[in-house]
């Protein structure tokens, strides 16, 4: 569901339960309902000629799943991890078929009520930038967060190669 406003632009967020998370000095939001789980830092296999973004696989009770390091995908400073940082194990479609993947993220913080009333347009910086995977910004109380489309973060392309990493390991 998406709100157009008189100026034309898109809010695609809606209303509802997001668990935040830090990047650096910024929060992000993704909806509770794309979240499986959210689980430690734990051993990474490394998978040779991915994506830098791309951390590798693991192992999460059997089933192999690719971890997206998010600071990576986002042109972010790679970080050491800490005892803060995180795997949020989120699901998206691909051609009608569920991926799980897991995201890292510098730390988790909660989950947090954002009401269709607090969310606001992404900004524009012109058509160089994309930010097609921002489905709205959220103003809560003095703080603004990033509210992404979890499915959007990664291309089509991207998802698809997640997909057979998992099928390969």
């Amino acid at each position: 569901m998406s709100t157009t406003l008189e100026s034309g632009t898109q809010i695609r967020a809606r209303g509802g339960l997001h668990l935040t998370f830090k990047l650096g000095e910024e929060t992000y939001g993704i909806e509770i309902l794309k979240v499986q789980e959210i689980i430690g830092i734990m051993a990474i296999t490394q998978v040779p000629r991915t994506p830098e973004f791309v951390r590798g696989v693991l192992n999460l009770r059997g089933k192999v799943i690719a971890v997206i390091d998010l600071r990576l995908k986002f042109a972010m400073p790679a970080q050491e991890d800490t005892e803060r940082t995180c795997v949020v194990v989120v699901q998206v479609l691909d051609a009608d078929q569920v991926v799980t993947m897991g995201i890292i993220v510098d730390e988790v913080s909660e989950v947090l009520e954002v009401s269709a009333s607090q969310i606001e347009p992404p900004p524009s910086f012109g058509a160089s930038v994309d930010t097609d995977f921002i489905l709205g910004m959220g103003k809560v109380g003095d703080r603004l967060v990033i509210l992404l489309d979890v499915q959007r973060v990664l291309g089509t392309d991207e998802i698809q190669m997640i997909e057979s990493l998992q099928r390969e390991e």
